[in-house]
């Protein structure tokens, strides 16, 4: 492996051992959240353009580096933001960090996995590049797959940068807004199991399978 690969891996590896080192993931909690959201709030009304670059900065490096806390960020920033206005930076934040945690796994990773199963991954790689937004809208779209594992996994195949980028700018927005919309009623919400009922699952799930339709429809075409 080269050198400055190596060193990429050292940096990711250094800064995601310093969360758990100083133990930063405990901020990210909904009794901390709610105990420092006036506070949060405040400093928001007095410096508005700083909060908000802090707060997609943070969000771009926990995404990045795979870390938990984005629902409780997505919450902070509905309650901050507002409903709208948080959805916009989460899903700028969001976006970006998944592209970067993409490109650094493709950096890294996707030469020696293509070079190992590349014959295996042929027909794979073939379908993402044709149809691969469909694909990872409906990824996007339905809350089963773990968002981080998405980044990941995409960055090993060859579904086109642009197309990641604007399938998950897109995908992510309905679930952003459900978060932040919860966020903006900050007091109401005792547990983040609540936040999301199964009406609202089913409600992605079918915005995820009409992800799909072209992708279906081309498929029995050609039969």
């Amino acid at each position: 492996m080269k050198l400055k690969k190596i060193w990429v891996i050292v940096v990711f590896a250094a800064l995601v051992a310093m969360f758990y080192y100083f133990d930063l993931g405990h901020y990210l909690t909904l009794s901390s959240l709610k105990e420092n959201r006036n506070l949060l709030v405040e400093y928001y009304e007095h410096h508005r353009i700083i909060t908000i670059a802090v707060f997609v900065t943070v969000y771009i490096i926990q995404t990045a580096l795979s870390l938990p806390g984005a629902a409780i960020l997505s919450l902070a920033a509905g309650a901050v933001f507002g409903a709208i206005m948080g959805t916009v930076y989460v899903n700028v934040g969001a976006t970006i960090g998944a592209s970067l945690a993409f490109l650094v796994v493709r950096y890294l990773f996707r030469d020696v996995i293509q070079s190992k199963f590349g014959s295996r991954l042929e027909k794979l790689n073939i379908e993402l590049e044709t149809r691969g937004f469909n694909y990872l809208l409906f990824l996007r779209l339905v809350p089963v797959f773990p968002f981080f594992l998405i980044n990941l996994g995409a960055g090993l195949t060859s579904i086109p940068f642009w197309t990641f980028f604007f399938g998950t700018m897109i995908g992510i927005i309905p679930g952003s807004f459900v978060y932040c919309n919860a966020g903006a009623s900050l007091a109401t919400i005792n547990s983040m199991s609540g936040i999301v009922s199964f009406r609202v699952l089913g409600s992605f799930a079918l915005l995820g399978m009409f992800a799909l339709v072209p992708v279906l429809y081309q498929k029995i075409k050609k039969r």
